[in-house]
Order: C-alpha cells, then sequence, then structure tokens
C-alpha cells in the first residue's frame, strides 16, 4: 500500500499514452470553436473523478448493469470512430443541443476518461496499488488541464491551416486507435 515511484512512472507514462490529451488537441480546438468556451476546471475535474471512480467501482459497475469490459470497450471504440470521421471528412456527426455541456461529453468523457482509459485503469488495477494509480491519474488530470487552457495559445502558433492538417492527421491516428480498441476486444465477446 506504500508508494512507489516505479509504479507511478509506469501508470502514469500508460494513462498518458492512452489519453493522449497532445492528440486530443485540434478536437479540443475545435470543440472550442464549435461551442465558444470550454470549462477546463470542469472538464479536467470531471474526467478524474470519473477515472477514479472507476478504478474503485469499475467491474462492480460493468457486472451489475450485465456489460463485460470488453462490451464497453467495443461501444468505446464506436464512439471514437465517429469522433474521428468528424476530423477526417469535415462533418458534423456530433450535435449538443445544449453546448455548455461539452466540457463533459465528449471531453470528460470520452475523449479523456473513456474507454481505453477505464480499461487501462482495469489493467493497472490488476498490477499496482491502488494509491500509484491514484497519484497517476492526479498528474495526467494536471497536464490535461494545462492542454485545455493553453489550448487557444497552441492554436494561434499553429494557425488554421496547421489545425486543419493535424486534424487530419489526427482524425486517422484517432480512428487506428478506435480500430485496434474495437478488433482487441470484439473477440471477447464472443467467448
Amino acid at each position: 500500500m506504500a508508494f512507489n515511484f516505479k509504479e507511478i512512472l509506469t501508470a502514469t507514462m500508460v494513462l498518458f499514452a492512452v489519453i493522449d490529451i497532445v492528440g486530443s488537441i485540434p478536437i479540443i480546438i475545435d470543440l472550442r470553436q464549435k461551442v465558444g468556451h470550454i470549462q477546463s476546471e470542469k472538464a479536467s475535474l470531471v474526467a478524474g473523478l470519473i477515472m477514479i471512480l472507476f478504478l474503485f467501482l469499475g467491474e462492480e459497475i460493468l457486472n451489475l448493469i450485465g456489460i463485460d469490459v470488453n462490451s464497453f470497450a467495443v461501444a468505446g471504440a464506436i464512439v471514437i470512430l465517429f469522433l474521428a470521421l468528424e476530423m477526417i471528412l469535415g462533418v458534423k456527426l456530433y450535435k449538443d443541443d445544449a453546448p455548455e455541456t461539452a466540457s463533459v461529453v465528449p471531453l470528460a468523457f470520452p475523449l479523456i476518461a473513456g474507454a481505453g482509459t477505464m480499461t487501462s485503469i482495469l489493467s493497472l488495477k490488476a498490477e499496482f496499488a491502488t494509491v500509484n494509480i491514484i497519484v497517476a491519474i492526479i498528474i495526467n488530470i494536471v497536464v490535461v488541464y494545462a492542454v485545455l487552457k493553453s489550448s487557444p495559445k497552441i492554436e494561434k502558433v499553429i494557425g488554421k491551416g496547421g489545425i486543419g492538417v493535424i486534424r487530419k492527421v489526427f482524425g486517422i491516428i484517432l480512428m487506428a486507435i478506435a480500430v485496434k480498441l474495437f478488433a482487441s476486444n470484439i473477440q471477447g465477446l464472443f467467448h
């Protein structure tokens, strides 16, 4: 139950790769353009709370409603696929009647604390002490907050043309993540 720097570092790196907040910058900028303002604090706090709650209650919640981790991951993959299609094709699939909720959906969930993150948290829980995973989650949320807060500055540096290119590239990367998540979990549904 003690703090372990190696576990914290490993869990932080795993979550950082899965959350991929740097790769999400084009989506964040696009969301901000659609809704005008992103509540960085709210999105970060909600994502952090979702992750910590899922660390403690994830498997129980899924079991309670009769959903296995594979089904959860496949559903998350489909949502991520639609976000990727939006980015690549330049179409608007995600329509929100209440723009102020963009901080929670799709930003906090499923973009930051999505199925990939949840699945990773369950995997980490099997290997590492809970306290170290919580520290890793907090470190990642601080990074997420910093990126969300500085997205207007990032947008100015990159420019509109640059954002368009990055958006398409990351759309393809996001689609690849969705396909990988789908492929690695779809077999689990049929066993």
